[in-house]
């Protein structure tokens, strides 16, 4: 199965100042958050930020924080090391609204009521990236497998501390059923097409 962009979602994890100085190739990790965004916003694919205890590992860098910014996103500030356990699933896909009208529809059992999804409920591929790999951006994209998202972990945008927990953490996620992707892969996922409008956008941003 490919990437579609109109499927998809954009989560990009803690990637935040006091913490990317101790985090492994955290310039190239930076730089590759920074052109999943810029991507996104060129496709209008939603994206999502997180900071962990911004108090003590402050905001997300400059860089990232303003391609979350351009890109139309929300910054979820959180306590929890996975994002989910702080509402993350509802921003992806909006709890269901209970359908309008049929007077005596409370009175049915609850799974009897009927439902109506949300307009924007239907992108269910989250492209996800981030910091640290086996801690936040692990528990995160766990969870929402576990909330039956389809998940895409961009290897060449996350990291840890060490090599042997950003690699423990893709072993894990991929045992899972994580989709283990990198930037590049998004990136012509994304597009499908050399004729794509975006084509020559895409290229100076991943080359």
């Amino acid at each position: 199965m490919l990437l579609d962009a109109d499927d998809s979602q954009l989560v990009l994890v803690d990637y935040q100042v006091r913490l990317m100085p101790a985090i492994f190739e955290n310039e190239r990790v930076i730089a590759n958050a920074v052109r999943l965004a810029r991507m996104a916003q060129a496709l209008a694919v939603p994206v999502w930020g997180t900071a962990q205890n911004p108090d003590k590992l402050g905001q997300n860098v400059p860089e990232v924080h303003a391609a979350i910014e351009a890109a139309g996103g929300k910054i979820l500030d959180k306590m929890h090391f996975s994002a989910v356990a702080e509402g993350l699933g509802d921003w992806l896909r909006p709890p269901l609204r209970k359908a309008t009208g049929g007077g005596n529809a409370r009175s049915l059992p609850k799974h009897l009521q009927k439902t109506t999804p949300p307009e924007d409920a239907g992108r269910s591929m989250i492209v996800i990236a981030g910091c640290e790999a086996h801690v936040c951006l692990m528990q995160t994209a766990l969870e929402l497998l576990e909330e039956e998202f389809d998940v895409w972990v961009v290897t060449d945008a996350c990291s840890s501390g060490s090599e042997h927990n950003r690699d423990a953490a893709f072993d894990r996620l991929a045992g899972n059923g994580a989709e283990l992707v990198t930037t590049e892969m998004v990136a012509f996922e994304w597009l499908r097409s050399c004729e794509h409008p975006a084509f020559r956008d895409f290229l100076g941003l991943v080359k």
